[in-house]
């Protein structure tokens, strides 16, 4: 797989899914998803860089600050960018990643994929 991961393809609804490939000799293997996503609390605000294998969950949890932590105390809920992958080891690698990149970097590619800052959680949830 790519190292820089592939960004997700928002024209397809996300769903909780699991993919199952039949193999040679019989034994079934499951593909799930991972994704590297960032929040913010506004428009070139705080941002906030995370992993999970539910993002609409997650996301969720961040928005009802159902956990405490950076993103309740700053009030950072905003969905502006995520990538998915099926490898958890590339997520969490790319996390990390992102995670050392300086603010402008983070804001160009949040600025690449989402130029308005629309939060994307919105059309996930409808």
């Amino acid at each position: 797989m790519d190292a820089r991961l592939r960004g997700h393809d928002r024209s397809v609804g996300l769903q909780k899914c699991t993919i199952v490939i039949p193999t040679k000799v019989g034994i079934q293997k499951s593909m799930k998803s991972y994704y590297v996503y960032m929040l913010a609390s506004k428009r070139n605000g705080t941002l906030y860089i995370g992993v999970t294998n539910d993002l609409v969950r997650r996301v969720y949890e961040h928005k009802e600050g159902l956990v405490e932590g950076f993103t309740k105390k700053y009030n950072v809920h905003q969905l502006v960018f995520f990538e998915e992958t099926n490898d958890v080891e590339s997520a969490i690698t790319r996390e990390k990643q992102m995670k050392k990149w300086n603010r402008k970097w983070k804001i160009e590619l949040i600025e690449k994929e989402n130029p308005e800052w629309k939060d994307l959680y919105e059309g996930m949830t409808q």
